[in-house]
């Protein structure tokens, strides 16, 4: 995959918790540069809607452990979106699932993809699910109506694979995400289903790729 078809299906992403705005900016202009997304903290989306209006902006939502209580999330979401956000990634509540706690999983993320007009990815931590458990947040994802499913956050122990991008891909468009630091990675992943890539290193990534086929 030549580096002009690759770029736009990078999220170049910056979400560390010591994030400052002007790393911010940094990924920004990157992004810009070679044609790819961004993904960024919430609380600097309007600053960077601003500064990138041509790069398309995503945000995450109950990041990163999924646990705020629904009506945080949804309030989340749609400031997000008010302040430029064209995208939303948001973290399911594993531990709710885990619970065996569907409906009430289902119940949240259907709210939130309801209270806002722009994509939304679920971001289901695969890393923390067993394989049935993975199925059962994918299909919650399905139900409420998501756009795409996320293979991690990158802060829990693991990132994206292959088998667990393949097992996505049957249910909704995936972006691959956590530890995604290559070409060849990335393009294993996009192999094996995935559509979008989630990585801090989309300018390595990009590196690595052919100028053309």
């Amino acid at each position: 995959m030549d580096r002009a078809t690759l770029a736009p299906r990078i999220d170049h992403t910056v979400l560390g918790p010591a994030t400052t705005p002007g790393d911010v900016e940094g990924v920004l202009d990157q992004a810009s540069a070679n044609g790819m997304n961004a993904c960024v903290p919430p609380c600097y989306v309007a600053a960077a809607s601003a500064h990138a209006p041509d790069v398309t902006l995503a945000t995450v939502v109950g990041f990163p452990h999924g646990q705020h209580a629904p009506e945080t999330k949804a309030g989340e979401a749609e400031r997000a979106w008010e302040a430029g956000a064209d995208e939303l990634d948001v973290v399911i509540n594993v531990g709710r699932l885990r619970a065996g706690e569907d409906q009430a999983v289902r119940e949240e993320l259907a709210d939130l993809v309801a209270c806002v007009p722009v994509p939304v990815k679920v971001i289901i931590e695969a890393p923390l699910l067993s394989e049935a458990e993975t199925h059962r947040a994918c299909e919650a994802a399905v139900e409420a109506g998501a756009a795409m499913v996320k293979t991690a956050t990158g802060f829990a122990d693991g990132g994206a694979t292959v088998a667990d991008v393949r097992l996505m891909s049957d249910y909704l468009p995936v972006k691959a995400s956590g530890g995604i630091g290559d070409y060849e990675t990335a393009v294993a992943m996009l192999e094996a289903g995935a559509e979008r890539i989630g990585a801090s290193s989309g300018v390595a990534i990009l590196d690595g790729a052919p100028t053309s086929e």
